[in-house]
């Protein structure tokens, strides 16, 4: 699976012809555990504790086995982000990319930087013939994010998703 060797990009918007995407390098570390912190604390009422997030997030950007970053920025400014993570399906024979972790500055929300961000990560899944498909997680009352992703033609699924964490 190819999971290296992406370089900045022209996004597609209709609204920002300057958007550019890329992949989040070591540099974005502040950027993106910020992003990540005011993500939980908007969706979901969170506080995240920075002694394990910023370990967490270094531990993605400095190895792409974990996943990945990308960052949408606009005039040079770091304005939105989402993760990737990767699943084995034995069942498919393929790799699912979960999205995960994705944010977007309040200022820049409505100008096309999530769809940028997904329009980059399904061309780089199509090139990987080992990528069978993309799924995300979202809160389920969360209705303008249900209704952003249904648009990009993501489905609901018949899964839910249940966790034991933390494992004590």
């Amino acid at each position: 699976m190819q999971r290296h060797g992406c370089e900045s990009i022209d996004a597609h918007s209709i609204e920002e012809d300057s958007m550019q995407i890329r992949l989040a390098i070591p540099a974005d570390l502040d950027t993106v555990c910020d992003y990540n912190v005011r993500l939980a604390s908007e969706t979901e009422g969170k506080s995240l504790d920075l002694a394990l997030l910023r370990p967490g997030v270094a531990a993605v950007l400095q190895d792409a086995g974990k996943g990945r970053y990308y960052v949408a920025e606009i005039a040079g400014r770091v304005v939105g982000q989402l993760a990737l993570t990767f699943e084995w399906s034995d069942w498919r024979n393929g790799w699912f990319w979960w999205i995960q972790s994705v944010y977007v500055q309040k200022d820049a929300r409505r100008q096309g930087v999530f769809r940028a961000l997904f329009a980059h990560v399904e061309t780089e899944a199509r090139r990987d013939p080992n990528v069978i498909g993309i799924r995300l997680y979202v809160e389920d009352e969360n209705e303008s994010a249900h209704a952003t992703y249904e648009r990009l033609g993501l489905r609901r699924t018949t899964y839910l998703v249940r966790e034991k964490y933390p494992l004590d």
